[in-house]
């Protein structure tokens, strides 16, 4: 059985949509989501789902090693980012080579960096007045949004779409692939 873990830092629709695909399956299991702020209804969905849960702060992740112990102890297969907002310490990646994920709504290496997430993104991708945009689910390293690309799907822009009509084609992309190539990744 391969274990999975979620870091989020909000909703946690993501989250949620990986939980339940798995939710049955004979090969993969979310074992934990972990969450930088404590009010996250990340949590909620969490508990509905009955997935174990845990939050830090920010000195438990890049200052001490919390986090990493925590996460050396779940021993998990693949580490999902769906939506987690902080970058991710040099110590966890260090001991998890190639295992930890993201998705970035849009076409890497467009639009990504500090400061790039939700709205930001659709915002910016309006105001460019771009034709396409897409999601990115990417290798996470050092730097935001820098990691080797594992999969893009594309969407169009239509001149009179706003950010929000962004934002519900970016979501519709996540909820449909994000979950299938997680699956392709762990049957390697």
């Amino acid at each position: 059985m391969k274990r999975v873990v979620i870091f989020a830092s909000g909703s946690g629709s993501n989250a949620e949509n990986l939980i339940k695909f798995f939710q049955n399956s004979d090969n993969v299991s979310v074992i934990q989501v972990i969450t930088n702020n404590p009010h996250a209804k990340v949590l909620d969905r969490a508990k509905r789902l009955k997935v174990s849960a845990l939050s830090f702060n920010r000195v438990a992740f890049t200052q001490t090693d919390h986090v990493l112990n925590n996460l050396k102890a779940l021993k998990p297969d693949l580490i999902i980012l769906a939506g987690f907002l902080w970058k991710f310490p040099e110590t966890i990646l260090d001991a998890f080579p190639n295992k930890v994920i993201n998705v970035h709504p849009a076409l890497l290496p467009k639009f990504g960096g500090k400061g790039m997430y939700g709205m930001h993104v659709h915002k910016a991708v309006v105001e460019n007045k771009e034709i396409e945009t897409g999601i990115t689910i990417h290798y996470v390293n050092e730097n935001y949004d820098e990691g080797a690309t594992i999969f893009q799907a594309k969407c169009n822009v239509l001149p009179t779409d706003t950010a929000e009509d962004v934002a519900a084609k970016i979501h519709e992309l996540e909820i449909e692939y994000f979950p299938k190539v997680v699956e392709e990744l762990l049957k390697d």
